[in-house]
């Protein structure tokens, strides 16, 4: 598994990476493992705007339905459309099926409360 470097990582299990301007967001390869088999993913519209910790995404697995939280507050410019007639790209590579890149609103201060990956993994095993 490739995991992009300098990911941060939500209690909510939300991954997150800036790259320039943006930032990307998806689910973590242990929320995927915990989901199971993926079926369906809800992404909101580009241009919607969300604040930090607010629901952006719904994702359902054979198993359960689950709500996706904002690691960071920000407007959506991006949604990963492959997912939308593909969800199990998820469970093939968890960290390379992003789901959104925003524009985040400010990430510094956000971002304060995450995790780096390692500690992320320390935490949930």
């Amino acid at each position: 598994m490739n995991i992009p470097e300098g990911i941060l990582c939500s209690k909510t299990h939300e991954w997150i990476s800036q790259e320039e301007n943006v930032a990307v967001i998806g689910l973590t390869d242990w929320a995927v493992e915990q989901l199971g088999d993926i079926v369906f993913v809800e992404l909101p519209e580009i241009g919607s705007t969300y604040t930090k910790d607010e629901t952006f995404a719904t994702i359902e697995s054979v198993k359960a339905a689950s709500e996706i939280y904002m690691p960071v507050g920000g407007e959506v410019v991006e949604i990963n459309e492959a997912l939308i007639n593909s969800p199990e790209l998820i469970n093939e590579d968890a960290f390379g099926s992003w789901l959104i890149k925003i524009n985040p609103s400010n990430f510094q201060e956000d971002s304060q409360g995450l995790m780096e990956y390692n500690d992320y993994k320390d935490e949930v095993q």
